[in-house]
């Protein structure tokens, strides 16, 4: 038995086929939207009619943009010889937050994962490759510490070594404020590999 009108059904229905959206939290949303003044449900309903129509891949470094190139490639005070490849666009805003890197990205959209039936033609690294026929230093490796992100690391190494441009991978390990005693065996042997000198 229904609770609610067939348009407040669909409504929750809708909203709960989102990530992260469970049946409590849709319903939520669900009143909030109909409680909200009709003009801020029609922004709300424009910005995102207008941010799927518009929005597309950056023709550089295939993040999310709605120009042709997104801000940090157009910008010239960028060190574009330096280049960290990232599996999608919220890693390279993650980034970006830090306030600290000065070069450009690369975004592959997705991790080699041959259980999941992806492979290295179905992410952005025949783009990466033909980024690197121009003047490049340095490739960062940016993928997760996940299977899939070492995977597609070893990979894209492979793949690059051979052209002699610098390849480095970011240091993973205990983070900050982690109990070593919690922390499993794999993160404390990356994180002995990767010691520094103080």
């Amino acid at each position: 038995m229904d609770y609610y009108s067939s348009q407040i059904s669909k409504l929750i229905q809708e909203l709960s086929g989102l990530p992260g959206i469970g049946a409590k939290s849709a319903q939520r949303l669900a009143f909030h939207i109909l409680n909200m003044p009709l003009e801020q449900v029609e922004e709300l309903s424009g910005a995102i009619l207008d941010a799927r129509k518009k929005v597309r891949y950056c023709k550089e470094c295939f993040t999310l943009t709605d120009d042709e190139l997104c801000p940090i490639c157009r910008d010239a005070a960028r060190n574009h010889k330096l280049i960290m490849v990232v599996e999608n666009t919220r890693d390279l805003a993650a980034y970006e937050k830090t306030g600290k890197y000065e070069g450009v990205y690369h975004v592959l959209h997705g991790a080699i994962s041959p259980m999941l039936g992806i492979g290295p033609g179905d992410i952005k690294l025949k783009e990466l490759m033909q980024r690197l026929q121009q003047d490049v230093d340095e490739v960062i490796i940016a993928t997760n510490s996940s299977l899939e992100g070492e995977t597609t690391a070893m990979y894209i190494s492979k793949l690059i070594k051979p052209t002699g441009i610098k390849v480095t991978r970011i240091a993973s390990g205990v983070p900050v404020g982690g109990d070593l005693e919690y922390i499993d065996e794999v993160t404390l042997l990356r994180a002995l590999e990767g010691r520094t000198e103080l």
